[in-house]
């Protein structure tokens, strides 16, 4: 049976189009619990664009199932994930320029630079997840580098303007999901996926975690957190 992790990213978002304190993204992780989330996902980005340090350090002393930071290699997100203790975090690539992350690491260029950034965060008991496109060799080199999870970049697969083009997409997703699987390393995955996209995944059940913020950001406009996120659970969940 797989997990939903809500990523809470996109209620800062509307919080800071605003400059003001709501919606609060740690009221909103509390409702996604609540409702049947297993993991609640923020990244700490270097501009600090929708979630903030405060938003991490009351994240950390409220969420009751995982905390999952999702930050880019450096050194100032290094340190202050050993500081803070999520339960995980998710290294993933950052642009300034980028609405959104736009695709997956690319490990294998700085394998050394992802290899010390792993080690010092698992030195402290930190899971590492590394977000790679679905390309066998990058998941290779994800474990390579020490990553425990990886986390399957779905989001060419969720732009797809064709059924033709989905089913092609799907196929990569599934040989990096099979190669993961060989590697005995953990499988997650994220990034577009909305209410429709990912019944696909059903098949897939090496996937045990899905990463999904923003269609349920969407949706609660219409139904309400609470059953935008209880929505999506019962879909994963029937993987």
């Amino acid at each position: 049976m797989a997990r939903l992790a809500v990523n809470v990213d996109h209620v800062a978002t509307v919080r800071e189009a605003r400059g003001i304190n709501e919606p609060d993204p740690v009221f909103a992780a509390g409702l996604a619990e609540l409702a049947g989330a297993e993991g609640i996902i923020c990244h700490l980005r270097e501009d600090r664009r929708h979630i903030n340090d405060r938003d991490l350090r009351l994240l950390r002393e409220t969420v009751k199932t995982r905390l999952n930071m999702e930050m880019a290699a450096v050194d100032e997100m290094v340190e202050i994930a050993i500081a803070t203790r999520p339960d995980m975090v998710t290294l993933v690539p950052e642009k300034r320029e980028e609405l959104t992350t736009e695709g997956g690491l690319d490990v294998r260029a700085r394998p050394g630079h992802y290899t010390r950034a792993t080690e010092g965060l698992k030195g402290t008991g930190i899971e590492v997840s590394f977000f790679v496109d679905p390309d066998p060799e990058q998941v290779r080199a994800a474990r390579d580098c020490g990553a425990d999870i990886v986390e399957i970049h779905t989001g060419h697969y969720a732009e797809a303007r064709s059924e033709e083009e989905a089913a092609r997409l799907f196929g990569r997703i599934v040989m990096a999901v099979e190669s993961a699987a060989g590697l005995d390393l953990g499988i997650s995955a994220g990034h577009g996926l909305n209410y429709l996209n990912v019944k696909r995944f059903k098949d897939l059940p090496q996937v045990r975690e899905y990463s999904i913020g923003h269609s349920i950001v969407a949706m609660a406009v219409y139904i309400g957190f609470e059953r935008a996120v209880s929505r999506m659970v019962d879909l994963v969940k029937g993987f």
